[in-house]
């Protein structure tokens, strides 16, 4: 199926993604089809996880998070689904403008966490999910430390710069999103005071299911086009991680994929 800026479904998730170009957080959570067995376990647990999402977050404007299956299956430390759904969160000063997510199959040790023991995964659980980053958001994310950082680290040592310049931080860094297409405007400030401006254009596609590679990537160095060390390089993330789709729309980014969250 193909995901675009109009529809964040993802299959087999309708509780927690829905048409209409955002996560479906107008479901309310709480009691589903009585086919589906006693609630009682899920409709304590489902606010208790969210009150607990919600305190590992510095802000949210909306959250839902639904978890299905019967008393019996609950209490014995398998949940059939969770699924959640996310609007305007921020987490370590990462803006995630939506976000919605579905995990099958989990098994906890709920006996020993009634017990006082700390609650954890038994086995891996497979997560899939749409991402949907604004130009806006992705904008106020580069100011956190977390992704300033990383950005400069990442980006300094590959620009054709002399080996002390290297050293410095990415300063006053923007993004602009287009069709299929990245621009990252930033300024390098000497020791002296002087500003080298920078400037990245890019592609971005998908190499593999686990990584992404920049596509025909121009660098701009004070003004003028750099040979770089950019061709074909790929960002990897790790085996756990599948991404399915990847698409650059005019202000925004829209990623469905999965990845396996290990115990």
């Amino acid at each position: 199926m193909t995901v675009d800026r109009h529809s964040l479904l993802f299959d087999n998730i309708a509780t927690a993604a829905g048409s209409g170009g955002t996560a479906n957080l107008d479901e309310q959570g709480g009691t589903p089809p009585p086919s589906q067995g006693s609630r009682i376990a899920s409709s304590v647990l489902s606010p208790a996880v969210q009150l607990l999402l919600r305190s590992q977050v510095q802000q949210v404007d909306e959250l839902k998070v639904k978890i299905e299956g019967s008393d019996r299956q609950i209490f014995s430390g398998a949940i059939p689904k969770v699924t959640a759904a996310a609007r305007g969160a921020v987490y370590k000063g990462l803006h995630l403008t939506e976000v919605a997510l579905e995990g099958c199959g989990i098994r906890i040790n709920l006996g020993q966490a009634l017990k006082g023991k700390p609650l954890r995964l038994l086995e891996s659980v497979p997560v899939t999910g749409v991402l949907r980053l604004s130009q806006a958001d992705l904008n106020a994310s580069l100011k956190a430390p977390l992704l300033a950082d990383a950005l400069s680290e990442f980006l300094l040592p590959m620009l054709p710069l002399t080996d002390s310049e290297k050293s410095l931080k990415l300063q006053d860094s923007q993004i602009k999103i287009e069709a299929g297409k990245l621009t990252l405007s930033a300024t390098i400030l000497r020791a002296g005071g002087t500003q080298i401006p920078v400037v990245l254009r890019t592609g971005l596609r998908i190499a593999s299911g686990r990584e992404l590679m920049f596509e025909s990537p121009e660098i701009e160095v004070d003004g003028e086009i750099k040979s770089s060390d950019f061709n074909d390089f790929k960002i990897d993330f790790g085996q756990e991680v599948e991404i399915d789709e990847l698409i650059l729309s005019p202000g925004e980014i829209v990623c469905r994929g999965s990845i396996r969250v290990l115990p």
